[in-house]
């Protein structure tokens, strides 16, 4: 089955918001997005390692490009490529269907915890070589998310 990565953020809004929600009830925001951060974050890890290792391609530009293409299919993301190379690649999201999503449910914050903070644990996954940097998100208000992927080193 072959569904697109927006809507399957939609079934798990459906699935996660409401023990999120709960969690954060019971125990505190602070420490009920720490436990969902965290054991997310091995989801998306293996994710990323997983979508690597079926790319087998070692350009960067050409593995996030691709990776963006999955991420933005069915409309989910208007983005411009800001440089792309073997060694880099970087984009400025202008439109964002995930963040459209969580804002219409009146839950920005939990599309940031849910689906922005798995982009780190995801590039993490892809391995030790490449590193993201980003520095704001549409879900928490900015014009844009730019997301800045560069080579740092050897393949682990």
């Amino acid at each position: 089955m072959d569904v697109p990565v927006i809507q399957q953020a939609k079934i798990k809004a459906q699935v996660l918001v409401p023990p999120v929600k709960a969690l954060q009830a019971e125990l505190g925001e602070a420490r009920a997005n720490e436990l969902v951060r965290n054991a997310l974050g091995d989801l998306y890890r293996q994710f990323g390692a997983q979508f690597r290792q079926a790319r087998q391609e070692p350009d960067v530009g050409k593995f996030m490009g691709s990776a963006f293409r999955t991420y933005a299919r069915d409309g989910a993301l208007d983005y411009d490529v800001v440089e792309q190379s073997e060694d880099a690649f970087a984009i400025d999201v202008k439109g964002c269907g995930y963040a459209e999503f969580y804002k219409a449910l009146g839950e920005p914050e939990l599309g940031f915890l849910l689906v922005c903070t798995a982009d780190f644990p995801t590039a993490e996954g892809f391995g030790g070589d490449i590193e993201l940097t980003r520095t704001q998100t549409i879900m928490q208000g900015a014009s844009h998310c730019d997301f800045r992927y560069r080579r740092v080193g050897k393949v682990e």
